[in-house]
């Protein structure tokens, strides 16, 4: 076993939430600015959280030292 720890990336730490389950979830892009021509449901919509797919999984959790 290596006695160095892997280093979190920062960049992924701040993207990305770690659930109870050891899910990993992101919030959906587009609501920084240019907001006036996005409809309200869009916006509502774009509030939540969503899971990040399995196919990416693996990379994040080891970018994360998860």
């Amino acid at each position: 076993m290596s006695k160095v720890k892997k280093k979190t990336n920062k960049a992924a730490q701040s993207r990305f939430k770690v659930t109870g389950s050891g899910k990993l979830m992101r919030h959906k892009q587009g609501r920084r600015h240019l907001l006036v021509k996005k409809s309200s449901n869009k916006k509502r919509a774009s509030k939540k959280a969503v899971e990040v797919p399995v196919t990416h999984l693996k990379l994040y959790k080891k970018m994360m030292a998860v």
